[in-house]
């Protein structure tokens, strides 16, 4: 993994930076909570961001050249996980589909998501850098409800979104459902 962290001392804001350890710390620490491999926790949250601070201009290329869907055009936020998954797989040869998926995911999630895909997709939105309206209740409720916590997780993001006129990944309301229709605790 010195490759990625390599990349990221060379690519990084000090601002990210700090926010990809945290998500490192957070996810590993959650992993080890959950039983997963803290190892794959600890890939998928160096790579999470890798294309995070990149001009629209040049993810607009990458989008286009890596064949992704036109709705990631002008959308930094949806097409960084996307992307990363994509270049990890191509350039840095990891093949392991949960790896990928939680990176993919990280910020939509989806319909039913690995128990590391869960862990990647909270650690991003609850890393001790971040602060808005209930991360408090859902740090806590991380440590308790793996599924509850990613669905309070998923709420506060919905309202955020619609509230403020973005566009709304569908991949995040069939994920929403999908708990919500398994009772909020079918953990993979």
């Amino acid at each position: 993994m010195d490759c990625i962290e390599d990349y990221i001392e060379r690519n990084y804001s000090e601002r990210r930076k700090k926010h990809t350890y945290a998500v490192y710390n957070t996810a590993t620490a959650l992993a080890r909570h959950y039983g997963e491999d803290e190892s794959k926790a600890g890939t998928a949250a160096l790579f999470h961001d890798m294309f995070r601070g990149m001009p629209e201009k040049i993810l607009n290329f990458y989008v286009k050249h890596l064949n992704l869907d036109k709705k990631y055009l002008d959308n930094s936020n949806l097409a960084h996980g996307k992307l990363a998954a994509i270049i990890m797989e191509r350039d840095y040869g990891i093949d392991d589909d949960d790896v990928l998926n939680a990176v993919r995911f990280h910020t939509t999630g989806r319909a039913n998501m690995s128990r590391l895909e869960k862990i990647m997709y909270l650690a991003d939105a609850i890393e001790p850098g971040r602060e808005y309206p209930g991360v408090h209740e859902i740090r806590h409720m991380a440590y308790a409800d793996l599924d509850k916590a990613v669905l309070l997780s998923m709420h506060c993001t919905i309202g955020y979104v619609t509230e403020n006129g973005f566009f709304l990944d569908e991949d995040t309301v069939l994920a929403m459902e999908y708990l919500n229709r398994e009772g909020g605790s079918n953990e993979q």
